[in-house]
């Protein structure tokens, strides 16, 4: 299946978020969705929407100011797939899927707006899932 991809407008993003010298004003804590420039991908990776590239992401792990160990989000619910699991984002009210398959390293620079925080027991089950998948 061919799909037509944005590369090039892609890459003149990717430039500006690489030349990005705000970091020291981004704080972002273990289990917290943020939205992320995720860009343009190959095959079967998850892809950013829109013009900033952009998908919701769950940080479930810092490594320090500028690496994070994220798993992309998506609003469309898969159930019985054990690669979708449950997120719900405190007091967001929009049911959304880890994708857990998609797991991550994410440089910070990517980050462009907090979305919220992932509730307790959905974080548990997604780092639960995500060790019973490896």
């Amino acid at each position: 299946m061919f799909m037509n991809k944005e590369y090039s407008e892609w890459h003149q993003k990717k430039k500006v978020l690489n030349e990005r010298e705000d970091m020291d004003t981004i704080f972002f804590r273990e289990k917290e969705v943020w939205w992320t420039a995720l860009g343009v991908n190959i095959g079967f990776e998850q892809d950013g929407k829109g013009e900033e590239f952009r998908r919701p992401v769950l940080i479930l792990k810092k490594f320090n100011k500028y690496a994070v160990l994220a798993v992309p989000l998506t609003t469309k619910v898969k159930e019985g797939n054990k690669y979708y699991v449950q997120c719900s984002i405190i007091d967001d009210g929009i049911p959304r899927m880890a994708i857990i398959s998609q797991i991550r390293l994410i440089d910070t620079k990517r980050f462009i707006d907090k979305l919220g925080v992932a509730d307790k027991d959905s974080y548990i089950k997604i780092k639960n899932a995500i060790k019973a998948m490896l």
